[in-house]
């Protein structure tokens, strides 16, 4: 019988333990690379066929998650690229000094190389679907390695990139599922994206307060105040076009949705007045009240249009 030693593991054993742990630990800090919780933004690929009442026919297949995993990893690859580039600001981020790049966890060259295989497995996949698919999914990428490589450094040109990626999600799931996207959902969905993104750099001027220029040119950009009234402004706008688009659809069900809206609205607005993150993805996970009333949207509109 083998010896044991104070913790009651053999030492084979716990030599094996031992070389796990730091495999489990490198998976980790690569898969913290793909920012995972980010791909939630990729599930407005569905939006058009949920909203066009195809949901049930068109998505609840296998071959329906290809569009999404194609964006999924043509978004993680962007990612990538962008924390390559930012990854000298990153350090000075009391928040991003954390992740796998900028603490040196993950090298260059590898991270690289894994963004490389990542998108080129998107196009792969993204061929699979469709040509106008493909189309949309390059035209993505080419907004957000633009974006990453020196768009980000202008004011207001940053936050229509950002919206534009919402767009190209939207535009393609309805050319993945064959779905018409209507005028009002596309300038309801143009709004929110703006919305959130002068959220998210409203939240970033705030807490880096002085630094700002340090982690991002363009915060230094804009002028006190500019950046609350956009936000107030894309907020009520996004508002009215979205009540508009639900006119539109003729169902007393839908209609009583716009109060969530207006709620979810404001409440992102709270966070970010309170100095809370910004960041649409966290600020949905993160903050209860707003993920129920996501929650009770879906549920309302789903019922709204796919109840008898």
């Amino acid at each position: 019988m083998p010896d044991l030693g104070p913790v009651g593991v053999c030492p084979s054993a716990h030599k094996t333990v031992s070389h796990v742990m730091p495999l489990l630990t490198r998976l980790r800090c690569y898969l913290s690379l793909l920012r995972p919780a980010q791909w939630l933004k990729n599930l407005m690929i569905y939006f058009p066929p949920f909203l066009g009442g195809t949901l049930f026919t068109s998505v609840l297949r296998p071959a329906a998650l290809i569009p999404f995993t194609s964006f999924c990893l043509a978004s993680s690859a962007t990612y990538i690229l962008n924390d390559l580039l930012d990854i000298e600001n990153d350090r000075n981020h009391p928040d991003k000094r954390l992740r796998s790049l900028p603490s040196g966890r993950v090298s260059s060259t590898s991270a690289g190389t894994l963004a490389l295989a990542l998108a080129l497995v998107a196009v792969i996949l993204a061929w699979t679907v469709s040509t106008s698919f493909l189309l949309f999914l390059l035209l993505y990428g080419l907004v957000s390695s633009a974006y990453s490589i020196r768009l980000k450094e202008y004011a207001l040109v940053d936050i229509f990139c950002i919206s534009a990626g919402f767009l190209l999600r939207l535009e393609a799931g309805g050319a993945a599922f064959g779905v018409t996207i209507s005028e009002w959902l596309f300038l309801s969905v143009f709004l929110l994206a703006i919305f959130l993104s002068t959220g998210k750099r409203l939240s970033e001027k705030n807490r880096l307060g002085a630094t700002a220029a340090n982690h991002r040119k363009a915060l230094a950009t804009y002028p006190e105040g500019f950046l609350n009234g956009t936000m107030y402004m894309t907020g009520a706008a996004a508002l009215v076009t979205y009540t508009l688009y639900v006119i539109t659809r003729h169902s007393a069900v839908l209609i009583y949705s716009v109060p969530l809206c207006c709620f979810g609205l404001l409440r992102y607005i709270l966070r970010i007045q309170s100095g809370k993150g910004g960041d649409p993805t966290e600020s949905l996970l993160r903050d209860l009240p707003l993920f129920i009333v996501g929650l009770a949207w879906a549920m309302m509109v789903g019922w709204g249009i796919y109840a008898p």
